[in-house]
């Protein structure tokens, strides 16, 4: 795309730099927690056996959105290019970013990147971790391990138990013949044997982790309203999951345009240089969930809006300005000298 719009644009044989408008997509992350819950192989017998009733009863996923975060994302409208030719009153001094975007005018030379530092800066693209995940065996007894039902092997688990919290309740009150050599290694006993009693008591209780989760979807500006769905059982789904309730992300685009001139009052104004900025439209953009806007949000559009010389007698005063454009939208940051 980028060659066919640069041949439509350049002639062969011409002087001259093209740079493109900033083109502005819609960004909506998503961040939604997994909360997963897991039943312990001996959970009928935990209210009987440890007099709890709080153990899971099955295993369980259930998603949960949290919230929604809307931003842009920038790329070049390879649609609005513009071309700037030699001209002795303004001379080429245009900074362009690697999109193709214009970056600034005079702007003073950027320092280079040390090689030593980039390389400390950058990130190793491809290298794998080569750690493996713990395997987490629990400290069965001897007596566990020649059980012969899962009721017996139940109540020497749950023995074991009982053993553990009250070598930690002798450990605490000074009650053993050896005591750990200082305050250090106490601590460290006492943290192996909390532990153990965890690793024992889940296989009644059960297990529960949560985690967070992001999905990031990017959308062209349009009124066309864009639908999601979500569920507790499944998370994002299709509209075929009869449990998802609708996301829904509404655009209220405004484009930018130029007032009409009216010719009986129309004035000669100043010579215009070849070099434009961007006077961006808007989108107002709002992410509803199970009836009530959860995130909204104006944001910039760079495509929505219009270009704009700037006068050519900025750049011929006696010092040549520095003028600072938006990346992200094309409008003029700053003008200085």
């Amino acid at each position: 795309m980028w060659c066919t719009t640069g041949a439509q644009v350049m002639e062969e044989g011409e002087s001259a730099l093209v740079y493109y408008s900033p083109k502005t997509a819609i960004t909506v992350d998503f961040t939604y927690s997994i909360e997963t819950h897991e039943q312990g192989i001996y959970s009928d017998f935990a209210e009987a056996m440890l007099g709890t009733d709080a153990a899971e009863t099955e295993n369980r996923t259930v998603y949960t959105l949290q919230k929604a975060q809307i931003g842009t994302a920038t790329s070049a409208d390879y649609s609005r290019p513009h071309k700037v030719l030699p001209d002795a009153c303004v001379p080429m001094l245009l900074t362009i970013n690697e999109k193709g975007v214009l970056k600034g005018y005079n702007l003073p030379a950027e320092q280079s990147v040390k090689k030593n530092d980039k390389h400390k800066n950058s990130t190793n693209i491809g290298q794998t971790s080569d750690k493996s995940m713990p395997i987490t065996i629990a400290p069965f007894s001897e007596e566990v391990l020649e059980a012969a039902t899962p009721l017996a092997q139940a109540n020497a688990v749950a023995k074991q138990i009982f053993r553990i919290r009250e070598t930690r309740m002798y450990l605490l009150n000074g009650e053993v013949e050896h005591l750990p050599a200082d305050g250090q290694a106490m601590k460290l006993v006492l943290e192996e044997l909390d532990k153990q009693e965890k690793a024992l008591t889940e296989l009644f209780v059960g297990k529960k982790s949560v985690r967070t989760e992001h999905k990031r979807i990017l959308l062209e500006p349009t009124e066309e309203d864009k639908l999601l769905y979500f569920s507790e059982e499944n998370g994002f789904t299709n509209s075929d999951n009869l449990d998802a309730d609708t996301i829904r992300i509404k655009m209220a685009l405004h484009a930018q345009s130029f007032k009409a001139n009216d010719s009986k009052k129309k004035k000669k104004g100043a010579e215009l240089s070849q070099i434009v900025y961007n006077l961006p439209g808007s989108a107002c953009v709002s992410v509803s969930y199970e009836g009530g806007i959860i995130e909204k949000r104006t944001v910039a559009v760079a495509q929505l809006g219009v270009d704009v010389p700037i006068a050519k007698d900025v750049f011929t005063r006696s010092e040549l300005p520095i003028i600072v454009f938006n990346e992200k939208t094309g409008n003029i940051v700053s003008i200085s000298k």
